[in-house]
């Protein structure tokens, strides 16, 4: 049990160690070469920081919940966003998806 915790607390600092790195190097790019001059001021955006961090976490910690929860957080920070994406599919996609994690999480809740 205590090798798992030792685990888990190598994955968190490792994941937030990369998040720091590369949000970091944003940073120093930006202020080199500002994002916004060549074209992709949504780059530097706070909300897509986040997202950023959501990506690390996901790849580089084992237990994926923090990575999902960020990446949620996102999501509802941005629904404006991703509902003009999406189009007219948008009206079918978010009940569907609603539908599938409903019906995954009561699955997982019989285990």
């Amino acid at each position: 049990m205590a090798a798992v915790k030792s685990n888990n607390k190598k994955d968190t600092y490792r994941a937030t160690a990369v998040a720091f790195m590369i949000i970091g190097a944003l940073f120093l790019i930006d202020k080199l070469i500002p994002f916004a001059s060549i074209g992709l001021p949504w780059v530097m955006d706070k909300d897509n920081l986040l997202l950023y961090a959501s990506i690390c976490f996901l790849i580089f910690k084992n237990d994926k919940s923090v990575g999902f929860v960020l990446l949620g957080l996102w999501l509802v920070m941005n629904i404006g966003m991703v509902i003009s994406l999406l189009g007219t599919l948008s009206g079918y996609l978010l009940p569907l998806v609603l539908l599938i994690i409903g019906v995954a999480l009561f699955w997982a809740s019989k285990r």
